[in-house]
């Protein structure tokens, strides 16, 4: 009986170990790759915004730059307004970090001379004249960005670290949802009260992919 129990134990440790270094290979699987395929492309609002007038109709371009510096990912992101005549009104820099195999921070930049840039995802090369040291940060406006599920992240901004004086505003947020098939952001300015002043009230844009 005796014999029996240790080997059972043995078996049981055997079985332990393995499935523990199973789950550490797992943890150590870079999600890199997967997150920057995820933001990339081109997304629309149009489907939302026939549905519910609250919402613009929004396109989203997002596409990689400078892809040759090692120091991080950088990506283009260009939002154009459809209103009769497309007027691109929200032009960014993004840099993707790898906090841990989980967690990405999604740091914001602007552009110099934006308009020296306006459609130029198409020809990413334009970029190569000039460099992250001609970015100005938004300081404090950094997206955290968690792996939930398979090509399911979301995060936000931290509370009041990010400043905006657009209408009467204190400070901004930032909400990011990231599938396969949209991605979801919602965006709002609130002054010193909390009280909000800028945004749509009842959710984030939905930007579906185009492709």
């Amino acid at each position: 009986m005796q014999k029996q129990v240790t080997l059972f134990l043995i078996v049981l440790i055997v079985i332990c170990t393995w499935s523990c270094n199973s789950l550490k290979k797992a943890n150590k699987k870079d999600n890199t790759k997967e997150l920057i395929s995820l933001i990339t492309g081109s997304f629309s609002s149009a489907k939302q915004a026939k549905k519910d007038t609250s919402f613009d109709e929004i396109t989203l371009q997002v596409y990689p730059i400078w892809q040759n510096i090692k120091d991080g990912n950088w990506l283009y992101a260009e939002q154009i307004l459809s209103k009769g005549v497309e007027k691109s009104y929200r032009q960014r820099v993004y840099k993707i970090e790898k906090v841990d195999n989980e967690l990405f921070r999604r740091i914001i930049y602007t552009l110099p001379d934006p308009n020296d840039f306006t459609g130029k995802w198409k020809t990413p090369s334009v970029f190569d004249v000039i460099n992250p040291a001609n970015l100005a940060l938004k300081n404090g406006c950094d997206v955290y960005l968690r792996k939930v599920a398979d090509k399911y992240y979301r995060g936000a901004t931290k509370e009041g670290t990010c400043k905006s004086t657009l209408d009467g505003a204190s400070y901004a947020t930032s909400e990011t949802e990231i599938f396969a098939d949209k991605v979801i952001s919602w965006d709002r300015g609130f002054n010193k009260k909390g009280e909000e002043v800028w945004g749509v009230k009842k959710g984030g844009y939905i930007f579906d992919r185009l492709k």
